[in-house]
C-alpha cells in the first residue's frame, strides 16, 4: 500500500475514533456532589444510576452508567425529571441498554436511545392525586401499576400499551377499589400482576406473552400484601407482608411463599424477621431472597439463602428515609438504594455479589468501589433468625 493511501486510512480511522470515543470533559464526568436517587441494572456488571447534584440553589439530574460493576462510571444524559418537593421516589427502569423509563410517581418519560433523548408518556384517564408505583416492559408491551386516591376511597389498576406508545391506557378488568388499594408487577420468566384492597381483596394474574392473561390463586392469604419477584429457575417467590406497625410499631409480619412454576399454587410460610416496615423485596434464586425495611430511622436488609428457614440482617445506615429499587439482575448480584439525594444524610447505592449476605456501598464518581463490605448484623456480628 502506498504511503498516501496509508496516511488517508490513518486519518479516517482517527476520525472514527473521535466520533465513538467522547472526550473526558465535564459533560462525560460524574457531576460533583452527585447523589443517587434510583438505580436499574440489566446484568451483573451493567447498571445505571439516576442522581442529582447541587446546582444554582437547586438539584440538577444526571444519568450515569457502568459496565464493570461500578468501578468506572460514565455520564450518559440528563433526564428532564426535577427532584420532587414532596419527596416522591424518582424511579429509573432500564429495559436492555436502549430503552428506559423515569418517573416521579406522577410524570412518566421514556428514552429509546440509551438516555440521550426523553419523551413524555401520558396516562389516559388518570386523575390526580395518583401515584405510579411500578413500570416494566416485556413481550413488546409496557405495563404500569397506578393508584388513585380519593375521599376515603381509591383504586389501583393496571395500565398498558404497545412498546413505544406515547400513552398508556387502563387494562379492562385489572382494577381494585377500596379505602386502601395497592399492587405490584414482576417480569422475567413471564409477567405477574397482583392487585389488592383493604387487606381482604386479592387478585393475581400471570402471562407468558403480555397479551393473554390467566387468573390464578393469589400468592398471599387474606390479611397480607404480595410483593412479587420474577421467575427464578422456573420457580416463583413472593413476600407476604401484614399491616405496617404489627406486631409492634416500626415492624411488619412477613412470610415467604413459593410456587413451583408460573401460575402454580403458592405454599409454605417461612417467617421473615419483622423489624422495620417493608420497603422492597427481591429474590436472587428460589432459595435466596432479601427484604428491604426501615424502622426507627434505620435501614435493614433481611436475607435468606435457604428458602426462609434462617435469616441474616444487615444494618445499612441511619438515613431512615426509605430503601428502593431492590433487585437481583443475575448471578447472585443485587442492588438497592438507601436514602434520598436532598436529605441531610444523603443517599447511596449498595451492591451484593453473594445473593444478599454481604453488601458494599458503591462509590460513584472519581473513586473506585468502597473497600469495606458491610457484614450481616448491626454493623458487626451476624444476626441469625431461625
Amino acid at each position: 500500500m502506498s504511503t498516501p493511501r496509508r496516511t488517508a486510512l490513518l486519518v479516517s480511522l482517527l476520525a472514527l475514533l473521535a466520533v465513538f470515543a467522547p472526550p473526558a470533559n465535564a459533560e462525560t464526568a460524574v457531576p460533583q456532589g452527585f447523589r443517587p436517587a434510583s438505580t436499574s441494572w440489566t446484568g451483573r456488571d451493567t447498571g445505571y444510576v439516576l442522581g442529582y447534584s447541587p446546582c444554582a440553589g437547586s438539584w440538577c439530574p444526571a444519568l450515569v452508567g457502568t459496565t464493570d460493576g461500578g468501578r468506572h462510571w460514565r455520564r450518559l444524559g440528563t433526564p428532564p425529571m426535577p427532584l420532587p418537593d414532596n419527596h416522591n421516589h424518582v424511579s429509573l427502569t432500564f429495559v436492555g441498554d436502549r430503552v428506559a423509563y423515569v418517573s416521579d410517581g406522577v410524570h412518566l418519560r421514556t428514552s429509546r436511545d440509551g438516555g440521550a433523548s426523553w419523551h413524555p408518556v401520558g396516562l389516559v384517564g388518570a386523575r390526580e392525586p395518583y401515584y405510579l408505583s411500578k413500570i416494566a416492559e416485556t413481550g413488546g408491551r409496557v405495563f404500569a401499576v397506578l393508584t388513585t386516591y380519593g375521599e376515603g376511597r381509591g383504586s389501583t389498576r393496571l395500565y398498558s400499551a404497545a412498546a413505544g406508545s406515547p400513552v398508556l391506557v387502563p387494562v379492562p378488568g385489572f382494577a381494585v377499589t377500596g379505602s386502601l388499594t395497592y399492587g405490584d408487577l414482576a417480569v422475567g420468566g413471564g409477567l405477574q400482576v397482583a392487585l389488592g384492597a383493604d387487606y381482604g381483596t386479592e387478585k393475581y394474574w400471570t402471562s407468558r406473552d403480555g397479551v393473554r392473561f390467566t387468573p390464578a390463586d393469589p400468592p398471599c392469604p387474606a390479611g397480607s400484601v404480595a410483593a412479587l419477584a420474577g421467575v427464578r429457575d422456573r420457580q416463583v417467590v413472593a413476600l407476604c407482608s401484614g399491616s405496617p406497625g404489627s406486631p409492634q410499631p416500626g415492624s411488619t409480619e412477613r412470610r415467604l411463599r413459593h410456587a413451583p412454576r408460573l401460575g402454580g399454587t403458592f405454599s409454605g410460610g417461612d417467617a421473615a424477621p419483622f423489624t422495620g416496615i417493608t420497603q422492597a423485596f427481591g429474590a436472587a434464586s428460589p432459595t435466596s431472597a432479601t427484604v428491604a425495611a426501615v424502622g426507627g430511622g434505620t435501614g435493614f436488609l433481611h436475607s435468606t439463602t435457604d428458602g426462609g428457614r434462617t435469616w441474616t440482617t444487615t444494618v445499612l445506615s441511619e438515613r431512615g428515609l426509605g430503601l428502593a429499587d431492590l433487585d437481583f439482575p443475575g448471578g447472585g448480584t443485587g442492588v438497592v438504594v438507601d436514602g434520598q439525594p436532598d436529605a441531610d444524610g444523603g443517599s447511596a447505592v449498595y451492591r451484593t455479589t453473594d445473593g444478599g449476605i454481604h453488601w458494599r456501598e458503591v462509590a460513584i464518581g472519581e473513586n473506585a468501589l468502597a473497600d469495606e463490605a458491610l457484614r450481616p448484623g448491626s454493623l458487626g456480628e451476624p444476626h441469625v433468625v431461625v
